[in-house]
């Protein structure tokens, strides 16, 4: 069978589970809506945020970014995991003790004030927004080649399938869909890496893969460190990035993980504290499965593309790269007209490659922006996964997987992001302020229309997308490190920290982050185009000023609290009691 006709039978499998979960566990109350009605067990629970946690950007992303960028690209396995580890140990059991359905809404009564918990949720919108960019453009991208309908018809498809589990099952069936995609993404993710590390170095573990040796008896990074080298770019195992921008994109990822609304929420879902420490070890598990993975999936998927691309002519390149031609996520510019594809260092186009409509003399989509580069290669980060294993040649059907995965990881995070949307506007914004006594009913209704809208907007962000999916999520990360990371650790540490601390700190590091993301990665504030590395603070990358914006935050919040008034008795009190671990008696209470 076809590819097409492989995807076709994969993705309405899992699709015909995902909706059939949807209806079985469609949402009667609130607390169903919001937190599953927080009777999740620590192992479902676990999966589910494995899921939500991992999405296109785990998925489809990450490795492109690793393979493009070698060892720089490793920030992201630091941070992502790293933070992960932070959220488990230093929040999860903190805020389910709390007891409250959302992160605004803990920040709301934490700080004893409304206009806290407004900002909160404006926090949440942008947050939950950019990083729901990232996901459309990823489902954009798998249904577009895979399904092959149009991208912007791919987007609007993800999105109706988002609503119809998100809609119906609020957090309650999206936990049970979730449970059901980390095993489809985690088997998609897994199969190819087995197939192609047995087919590159004869040992079927990818990890150990990565590190093995090829035909010939070169070790595999080594071979790919040579190509890399006589093809004029840097060695794969080498780094460009300054310590401090390492260590700065790694810690804005990490206390942006420990930030991020729709992964905390998850551990409202569980019966008890316990439970919730348990599933975020049993989370941290599921995860590394694939962050393990993704770095040797990477080195495949490189090595692959340059040893079947480079310096071969047009007629000799398998189908797989027509294919993926035809999506314009990779294009040819044959700039010296000798009918060879010349992969080497240096720009292929000028951003990405806007085609005409006919073909070269050699079968080429023609590039209409090419600039005089020597590189004639364009390859969008994001095919890499996808495309890998049709680039290694496997069984159609592992192609078909693949798409499923990728889909899977999407809509997981998608829709736990939209669920964090809706809940800001019904419950912390609606329910909470605006109309506190509206009924759950009324409640209910307002959560659904809240998914509808947001779904709407994130389809268009799908469909104009500010970036590739890997780099709009790393943005989101920056924008959680600095807004919502300081105001939840010091709401928990520190028993001082008051309502002007935390609204200030939180207003200030969101809008000197999003000052600095406009300014220097899409430029609309004074100049038309992104400023130059050269120009950057501190020598500091947009993806890592998520850092900067967190010390301002917490600096900006110390100050103001410590010259205002202390918060009320009861306050501090519960402040204390979240700390103490349950059932540590009077003894621990006295400390």
């Amino acid at each position: 069978m076809s590819v097409q006709t492989w995807t076709w039978i994969l993705v309405g499998l899992t699709f015909t589970l995902y909706f059939g979960i949807a209806i079985w566990a469609r949402a009667g109350s609130t607390k169903e809506f919001y937190v599953a009605g927080g009777g999740v067990s620590p192992l479902a629970n676990g999966m589910a945020t494995a899921a939500d946690w991992m999405s296109a950007a785990s998925f489809i992303s990450m490795a492109g970014i690793i393979s493009f960028a070698g060892y720089d690209g490793s920030v992201y396995l630091m941070g992502w995991t790293g933070g992960y580890v932070l959220l488990a140990l230093l929040l999860a059991p903190y805020l389910r003790k709390f007891g409250k359905f959302t992160v605004p809404d803990f920040i709301g009564d934490r700080y004893y004030s409304n206009t806290a918990r407004t900002v909160a949720v404006i926090c949440a919108l942008i947050v939950s927004f950019t990083y729901v960019a990232g996901q459309m453009r990823g489902v954009g991208i798998v249904f577009s080649q895979f399904l092959q309908v149009d991208i912007n018809m791919g987007v609007i498809i993800g999105m109706a399938v988002v609503l119809v589990f998100a809609f119906l099952g609020g957090m309650k069936g999206i936990t049970y869909t979730q449970v059901a995609q980390y095993c489809v993404l985690i088997f998609a993710f897994m199969v190819p890496a087995f197939f192609i590390s047995m087919q590159m170095t004869g040992n079927p573990i990818p990890q150990l893969g990565m590190g093995g040796k090829v035909e010939g008896g070169a070790y595999l990074l080594d071979k790919l460190d040579t190509l890399h080298t006589q093809l004029g770019f840097k060695e794969y195992t080498s780094g460009t990035k300054s310590t401090w921008d390492v260590f700065a994109i790694t810690l804005a990822l990490m206390v942006g993980t420990a930030g991020l609304p729709h992964v905390i929420v998850r551990f409202f879902t569980v019966p008890k504290v316990k439970d919730a420490r348990k599933s975020a070890g049993l989370a941290l598990l599921f995860i590394a499965i694939l962050y393990t993975t993704a770095p040797a999936i990477a080195v495949f998927a490189r090595t692959n593309l340059i040893e079947t691309v480079s310096n071969k002519s047009y007629s000799e390149i398998p189908e797989w790269f027509k294919n993926w031609e035809n999506t314009g996520l990779i294009a040819w510019s044959d700039k010296n007209n000798d009918g060879k594809i010349q992969y080497v260092a240096g720009n292929a186009l000028d951003g990405k490659p806007k085609f005409t409509a006919d073909r070269g003399v050699n079968g080429e989509r023609l590039v209409s922006n090419s600039n005089a580069s020597a590189n004639e290669l364009y390859v969008d980060r994001d095919i890499m996964v996808l495309a890998n294993p049709e680039i290694a040649n496997l069984p159609n059907w592992v192609i078909a997987l693949v798409a499923a995965g990728g889909l899977a990881a999407a809509l997981s995070t998608a829709a736990g992001l939209l669920l964090v949307i809706s809940t800001s506007i019904s419950h912390d914004l609606i329910k909470k302020q605006i109309k506190p006594n509206i009924s759950e009913k009324g409640e209910l209704m307002a959560a659904r229309i809240s998914i509808l809208v947001a779904i709407i907007i994130a389809g268009i962000f799908g469909i104009y997308p500010p970036g590739f999916v890997a780099a709009v999520v790393a943005l989101a990360f920056g924008l959680a490190a600095a807004s919502f990371f300081p105001a939840i650790i010091l709401g928990i540490f520190d028993k001082r920290m008051n309502k002007e601390g935390a609204i200030a700190g939180m207003v200030v590091g969101i809008t000197l982050m999003l000052f600095y993301m406009i300014r220097y990665k899409t430029g609309l504030i004074g100049v038309m185009s992104p400023r130059p590395a050269s120009e950057w603070w501190f020598g500091t990358s947009p993806e890592g000023f998520g850092t900067i914006a967190m010390i301002v935050n917490v600096i900006v919040s110390v100050i103001v609290s410590r010259m205002t008034s202390p918060p009320p008795e009861n306050v501090q009190e519960i402040v204390e009691s979240i700390r103490i671990p349950s059932g540590a008696g009077e003894a621990g209470a006295g400390h």
